[in-house]
């Protein structure tokens, strides 16, 4: 892989990880509800699913979507479907008693497995794999994009949790608490509709 490939695949990596999109609009909603040390299991999962997502695509399972299209609508309709209920959930939080929202945070595996059914992941691990991959180095080249995600990666969510956290030291208002939680529901819903609309 050539600098300048390497540097445009950094820079897909950063942009894509750290704008809003349903994982972080989750984690900022998990800090809020949970606190960062609890919303860690949920950013670990985070950042081993989506890598690990990445390196399957590249290994063939995006040539399953080729073959039969019909499956990428059953998964995309899946996922929306999983992340208005996940929306829903959030927005009707309770607010902070004795330190922690009722409720559990995502685990690890929820977290990991979450990856596969969400619309924005999917269109990033396919356009890192078909843009980034060099045919002659192929392997090596999917494992760098790969390593490139998870390193950019955590960073990148740890803001997310970070802000999450910040706000939930001033949502000690039942009133506010809510708003932010319905304020995180429906960023969650808009950061579906590039996908639902294409």
């Amino acid at each position: 892989m050539s600098i300048d490939l390497f540097l445009a695949l950094t820079a897909f990596a950063i942009v894509t990880t750290v704008t809003p999109g349903p994982n972080n609009l989750m984690l900022v909603a998990s800090g809020v509800n949970f606190g960062f040390r609890r919303s860690l299991p949920h950013l670990l999962g985070i950042n081993v699913g989506f890598p690990l997502m990445i390196g399957l695509v590249g290994l063939g399972l995006g040539q399953v979507f080729a073959v039969f299209p019909a499956l990428y609508t059953v998964l995309k309709v899946a996922g929306t479907a999983y992340m208005f209920w996940l929306a829903w959930k959030i927005a009707n939080a309770g607010p902070v008693e004795g330190g922690g929202a009722a409720g559990t945070p995502l685990s690890f595996l929820q977290a990991a497995l979450f990856q596969w059914v969400n619309p924005k992941g999917w269109m990033m691990a396919m356009t890192a794999v078909a843009t980034y991959t060099v045919v002659g180095n192929y392997y090596v080249t999917l494992f760098i994009i790969v390593t490139v995600f998870t390193i950019v990666g955590f960073p990148s969510s740890t803001i997310w949790i970070g802000f999450g956290t910040a706000l939930r030291q001033f949502l000690s208002d039942p009133r506010y608490y809510r708003a932010v939680n319905i304020t995180m529901a429906l960023a969650l819903v808009a950061s579906l509709l590039p996908m639902i609309m294409h």
